[in-house]
């Protein structure tokens, strides 16, 4: 199911590039961007996590540098049945997570200081959960080479600016500098659409299979509450300098994107939580402990976590 759909990424992904040279080039220019469009997406199945890594300014821990938190990912890994993932740790704010690689025995996981500054061991261990869930369900080749060629994408677009449009005589539209703005604007709103459906989709699988994984729908459902309006108060340089990427965290990490609807990321974080609760209440009902308090910290919320 997941290799179908990364097929259907890349050949989206590469009509896109083809598209864009078309119209840039005509014929010559479309010939051009499918050989780019090739490499790209060879490269980018063997590095697009080290890039994605770097661009956030990722540092690799281990068990001497984040004792506490790396042994908390290995017992999450070992209860997943997971080789032991990459741990890097983000020299930022805000607080977040996001998981990257191409199978699960090459995968990372990559937290912000912020976010272990504010939660709770049981709130972390579910957002470290939920980035778990995604290598198992190999969610991080979909999402990483997506981040890449859509920034590249949305590059190439913007480059096209400075060009006019094709005067192939075997482009038979000659759309000229027309052209080459449609192209700017629709191609990389294109690849963001692509994005928001696959995060959208996966984002709620990995809540339920991270909080299987932890043992407690509550830890994950409160980070989100706790983390979900802070991520959007405290600004992200790095994100908001590659904005590709935001569909990788657990939270949406750039400014504004709040609403459920077509243009957000990010499914709303209260729906999110309320299907954890539910997913909780289900649990107890065997055995008969009465119903579960819907009761989680407010939205925003923020705590000094353990491991500051």
């Amino acid at each position: 199911m997941n290799y179908a759909k990364t097929a259907l990424l890349l050949a989206a992904m590469t009509a896109l590039f083809m598209g864009l040279g078309y119209l840039f080039g005509g014929t010559g220019g479309m010939l051009i961007a499918l050989v780019v469009a090739t490499g790209m997406n060879l490269f980018s199945y063997w590095n697009a996590d080290s890039m994605v890594l770097s661009m956030h300014g990722a540092v690799e821990v281990d068990e001497q540098t984040a004792p506490e938190f790396v042994r908390m990912v290995a017992e999450l890994a070992a209860r997943a049945d997971l080789p032991m993932p990459r741990v890097y740790l983000i020299e930022e704010d805000q607080p977040n997570a996001f998981a990257t690689g191409r199978h699960p025995q090459h995968a990372a996981v990559a937290a912000t200081t912020g976010i272990l500054r504010i939660l709770s061991r049981d709130e972390l261990a579910g957002v470290m959960a939920h980035e778990l869930a995604h290598i198992k369900n190999r969610d991080t080749l979909i999402m990483t080479i997506t981040a890449t060629i859509a920034g590249a994408i949305s590059m190439i677009a913007n480059f096209g600016m400075f060009f006019g449009g094709s005067s192939d005589r075997d482009n038979p539209n000659r759309l000229g500098f027309v052209g080459v703005l449609l192209a700017t604007l629709v191609a990389p709103f294109a690849a963001m659409i692509v994005q928001m459906a696959i995060s959208r989709t996966r984002e709620y699988a990995a809540d339920r299979m991270g909080a299987e994984i932890s043992g407690n729908p509550r830890g994950l459902a409160s980070a989100l509450a706790r983390i979900s309006g802070a991520a959007h108060d405290i600004p992200n340089a790095h994100a908001e300098a590659n904005p590709a990427t935001a569909h990788m965290f657990i939270v949406n990490p750039l400014s504004g994107a709040r609403m459920d609807n077509l243009f957000s990321t990010h499914p709303d974080p209260q729906n999110r939580i309320d299907a954890l609760l539910s997913m909780e209440a289900g649990m107890m009902r065997p055995a008969a402990r009465g119903p579960a308090s819907t009761s989680v910290p407010p939205t925003g919320g923020r705590r000094k976590g353990p491991w500051a």
